[in-house]
């Protein structure tokens, strides 16, 4: 068995390697620790990709540039702005986050790493992030990109989504970070090194700039994972109803998607030659579910429902917070052409 690798000489090449090397994200041009709470938030879950290619960060920044701007701010311009990027609680959660600072900080992120963590809806990756990236704290953080090079480096098969796995991948962690000259580029660099070159399947170790100090020669089988859970089939299916008025939505309420609006759902006892034709089909994935989208039009009287619903214009449509799945069927709907009476406008 190899000798465990010089944590100094890690951190050390990591910072180097990182400070040539590391790509310029927006998010890392700035050690604002709102800019940096709202990059981490939104990369929850979210990939690089998507939270770039449609300028998501820099106009949430816009619209909500500090914590009092966004704690002051009302549900439907929050998740509207959020609109696209899924897991809408996040957004919930940020403007909770942001009133507690502006109540119980002055407005301010405290530098403490304790209170950082104290603070509503923050965990340790999080904690991490803005105390490194923010405040340059020798302060872990361990992401999926981060544990792979962890277990690859340390030649360690414990399940990294285990208990076991997810202690020891911070215990080490925490250990490089205390040897780092720079945590900030320390951490970025575990990262950016997972992104790039330490991938899932067979990294390109030739190009790794720690690869002296790795101890794997089975890098193609780490990290080892539990089980992956099994992906349910979900039928969902929904009305759409377009009149002279506009088109019919209803409000969500007591969901992950609470205040946003969608198509009417049809209830699962409806039997199928009441549910009308179906006019659009669309699937998407979240979480372990793949759900089908039935779209039917109405026929015969419409359901009655305890929701709150509404009919809508082309105009208040395109400005209401709407979850992707809907917003994608709305426009399907809008260029076949069966909007009734009315015309209603693509997304941007």
């Amino acid at each position: 068995m190899k000798q465990p690798p010089d944590l100094q000489l890690l951190a050390n090449q990591l910072v180097a390697w990182f400070q040539a090397h590391g790509r310029d994200y927006p998010w890392r041009q700035t050690q604002d620790p709102y800019a940096v709470l709202v990059s981490e938030i939104m990369l929850q879950q979210t990939q690089i990709a998507t939270v770039l290619g449609r300028n998501y960060y820099t106009r949430w920044l816009a619209r909500f540039p500090d914590f009092a701007t966004l704690a002051a701010a009302d549900e439907a311009s929050i998740l509207k702005a959020w609109e696209g990027l899924g897991y809408y609680r996040r957004a919930r959660n940020l403007q909770k986050l942001a009133q507690a600072i502006v109540a119980e900080h002055d407005g301010a992120m405290p530098s403490d790493p304790s209170k950082i963590l104290a603070l509503p809806g923050i965990g340790p990756y999080t904690a991490g992030a803005i105390s490194s990236f923010a405040f340059g704290l020798p302060e872990p953080i361990v992401d999926g990109n981060v544990a792979r090079v962890l277990a690859r480096v340390f030649d360690d098969d414990t399940p990294v989504d285990s208990s076991a796995g997810i202690r020891r991948q911070w215990d080490i962690a925490r250990q490089i970070v205390k040897h780092a000259s720079d945590p900030r580029a320390l951490n970025s660099g575990l990262m950016e090194l997972g992104q790039t070159i330490c991938k899932p399947g067979l990294p390109e170790c030739i190009a790794c700039p720690i690869k002296a100090r790795c101890q794997t020669r089975r890098a193609s089988e780490l990290p080892v994972k539990r089980p992956p859970a099994v992906v349910t089939e979900v039928d969902e299916h929904v009305l759409f109803h377009s009149t002279p008025q506009g088109i019919l939505l209803e409000q969500e309420a007591g969901s992950r998607r609470t205040g946003m609006w969608k198509l009417p759902p049809l209830s699962d006892d409806t039997a199928a030659d009441q549910r009308g034709p179906v006019i659009l089909k669309l699937r998407y994935g979240i979480t372990r579910y793949r759900v089908t989208l039935w779209v039917h039009t109405l026929t015969g009287a419409l359901p009655g429902s305890n929701a709150v619903r509404q009919f809508f214009t082309a105009d208040e449509v395109h400005a209401l917070a709407m979850p992707s799945p809907f917003r994608r069927a709305i426009t399907r709907l809008m260029s076949a052409g069966l909007l009734g009476d009315f015309e209603l406008r693509a997304e941007d």
